[in-house]
């Protein structure tokens, strides 16, 4: 016996996390998205909803009433849910080339990822006869670069930040018949953004379907959703928050504390960058959040709270062994979720958010473990 055996484990820190003050994102309103893109996501050949999974086992820890994962482990062929906002902004804007007459021959589609939108893109590209570039930041994992390559996209690799391959990806878009298809917004970039973000709606849609098949018609409680520019989580407030009545969720963000640009701008009230480090959860390694996504998390977000390492590979863990496939960034979900509704302060938190024994929680898992 060690000489430190008997002493009791370290507690448990309490996450950093923020919380708008009053609950007033629950009662503002936003313009829904568009019905047609289900309609259009519903047409293409690898379509069909992704699994809603219930684990009592989580509600029991967490003392809630039912827990459920949307498993985005296998979207449209792919290890994430990137797919459906590749595909619409990529339909309307090839459609929008047509009407112009600008459709006289093959565009290449230009882009900077940590991973998945990038390899989605490439994707959308090569199904369509397109052609694809795509700047890769330091620290995306080689297969995930292996992949978007194997895709027949053209790959750069990039000395530095996310941000700053974003920064390329535009200046590259500039030669002739390139077109820039970035999943983050800034001032005079935001149509094609936007067109992303209405992709992502087909997800929350297939939500709704899949509750109610389970006998809960009124919607979740607590939904946790993966942040990294804010792209998805502008879909998930969208979505709710355009909703005339019903029950109104409390919406959870959650990122890794090397890159909590989110949780840093709703601290101070407006949209900051923040300096990136090192993590595993690549896809949310992002320092500033989108410009056309940051007044629906101002408004539309009740609280966000940041992760380590070790809350990602923990949560990874636990959904494996409930038969759940997810990456890093996929299990920042229930990770974030769990440091909530758990731990010193958790009754604290939970009042904030308005939950109790009964409340139903939804989290996104965004990606499989493939997409490492």
């Amino acid at each position: 016996m060690t000489e430190n055996s008997s002493l009791p484990p370290s507690p448990t820190p309490a996450p950093t996390w923020f919380t708008q003050p009053g609950g007033r994102s629950r009662a503002w309103r936003c313009t829904p998205a568009p019905a047609e893109v289900r309609e259009f996501h519903a047409l293409l050949p690898e379509y069909a909803p992704t699994p809603l999974t219930e684990l009592p086992s989580l509600a029991g820890e967490w003392g809630v009433g039912r827990v459920f994962v949307k498993d985005e482990s296998s979207r449209l062929g792919l290890p994430a849910f990137k797919a459906l906002g590749a595909s619409w902004a990529v339909h309307r804007l090839l459609a929008e080339r047509a009407a112009y007459g600008r459709d006289s021959g093959p565009v290449t589609l230009v882009t900077a990822t940590d991973g998945n939108h990038g390899r989605a893109v490439a994707r959308t590209a090569r199904l369509l006869g397109q052609r694809a570039r795509v700047f890769v930041p330091q620290g995306v994992h080689p297969r995930a670069a292996e992949a978007i390559a194997a895709e027949g996209a053209g790959v750069t690799h990039v000395t530095g930040s996310y941000d700053e391959a974003v920064r390329l990806a535009a200046e590259a878009s500039a030669a002739p018949g390139a077109v820039l298809v970035q999943d983050t917004a800034w001032p005079g970039y935001e149509r094609i953004p936007a067109w992303i973000v209405e992709g992502y709606s087909t997800l929350c849609v297939e939500i709704d379907e899949q509750l109610a098949a389970a006998d809960i018609h009124e919607g979740p409680d607590l939904v946790a959703v993966p942040v990294g520019v804010g792209s998805l989580a502008q879909a998930v407030v969208t979505h709710y928050r355009s909703r005339p009545a019903g029950r109104s969720p409390a919406l959870l963000a959650v990122e890794p504390e090397a890159a909590a640009c989110v949780l840093e701008s709703l601290r101070i009230g407006e949209a900051v960058s923040v300096r990136t480090g090192e993590t595993a959860m690549a896809g949310l390694n992002c320092g500033t959040p989108s410009s056309i996504a940051w007044p629906h998390l101002k408004n539309g977000l009740d609280a966000a709270v940041a992760i380590t390492e070790a809350d990602s590979s923990r949560a990874g863990a636990r959904l494996a062994a409930l038969g759940i496939s997810s990456g890093p960034c996929g299990a920042a979900a229930p990770a974030g979720a769990g440091s909530v509704l758990t731990g010193p302060g958790a009754d604290e938190r939970r009042t904030a958010l308005g939950l109790g024994p009964a409340s139903v929680v939804v989290l996104l898992s965004t990606e499989g473990t493939a997409a490492s």
